[in-house]
């Protein structure tokens, strides 16, 4: 977790969050968190988690990366649409079908099964045990962000989009899970919270301290030139957020250089 999670200005911040929820929320419900990488969304959703049954409300979080297809499901949409597919993490990655059969019943009172994901295996490991809730909280980095217009798909954003991605078959495949499926989940998160990051530049070094962390738990994972060649992928919505999420957001976050946070 992070360390700024024990912080008074972080307590207060989830005290006014929490607060706020309760004066609009209508149970059951799916509460979404979105923000990009390394700006605590996991943290806060457990917080959250952590406060809502303190008051007798049942509630569970759920990452949208529990819902990555399986490596050989990657691998085969790696064939048959582009190879930059073959990693996890863009729209077009998960089982969104079963994200939204989730919500949806959850939405409807009834018993869910929520997935994870093991990242150190690249795979799906075993669903937890059945559960009934008033709250799911689903935290994910780009939820709630939305198609863009073709002429945005035109130019590469950075130096994989340019080689790897020449013609935008990759980032055409991509809009069009946005304008699909995901637009269709989105829907079903009410009220989106947004973590709103300062620049580029915070998130990668945000994400980069979260690997130093596993480094020093694990003893592996990967290195600087690696991790700067996987946040390649994130970068064209990470940066759409900030175009888009302000007026879709129904609350914000804005965190500052440090990961301190205020609420509006």
């Amino acid at each position: 977790m992070a360390d700024f999670r024990s912080s008074t200005h972080y307590q207060t911040t989830l005290a006014q969050l929490v607060a706020k929820l309760q004066s609009r929320l209508r149970l059951p419900a799916v509460i979404g968190i979105s923000g990009a990488q390394g700006s605590g969304k996991s943290s806060l959703a457990a917080a959250l988690v952590t406060q809502l049954k303190q008051q007798d409300i049942t509630a569970a979080a759920v990452s949208l990366d529990d819902y990555y297809l399986s490596s050989a499901q990657r691998q085969q949409l790696a064939k048959q649409v582009h190879p930059l597919l073959r990693q996890r993490g863009v729209p077009g990655s998960h089982n969104i079908a079963q994200a939204i059969t989730d919500a949806q019943a959850v939405l409807a009172g009834q018993p869910v099964v929520l997935p994870q994901f093991d990242k150190a295996q690249d795979e799906p490991s075993a669903t937890l045990a059945s559960q009934q809730l008033d709250i799911l909280i689903v935290e994910g980095w780009c939820l709630g962000i939305a198609a863009q217009p073709e002429a945005e798909l035109a130019t590469p954003v950075n130096e994989l989009e340019e080689n790897e991605d020449s013609d935008g078959r990759w980032r055409h495949y991509v809009n069009s899970q946005l304008a699909g499926p995901y637009a269709d989940y989105w829907r079903l998160l009410k009220p989106l919270i947004w973590l709103n990051a300062p620049d580029w530049d915070c998130v990668c070094r945000w994400r980069a301290k979260q690997e130093q962390q596993l480094w020093q738990q694990r003893g592996s994972g990967m290195t600087e030139t690696e991790l700067a060649r996987f946040m390649l992928p994130f970068q064209r919505l990470t940066e759409a957020s900030w175009q888009q999420l302000p007026a879709v957001a129904d609350m914000v976050i804005n965190l500052n250089k440090n990961q301190q946070l205020s609420f509006r």
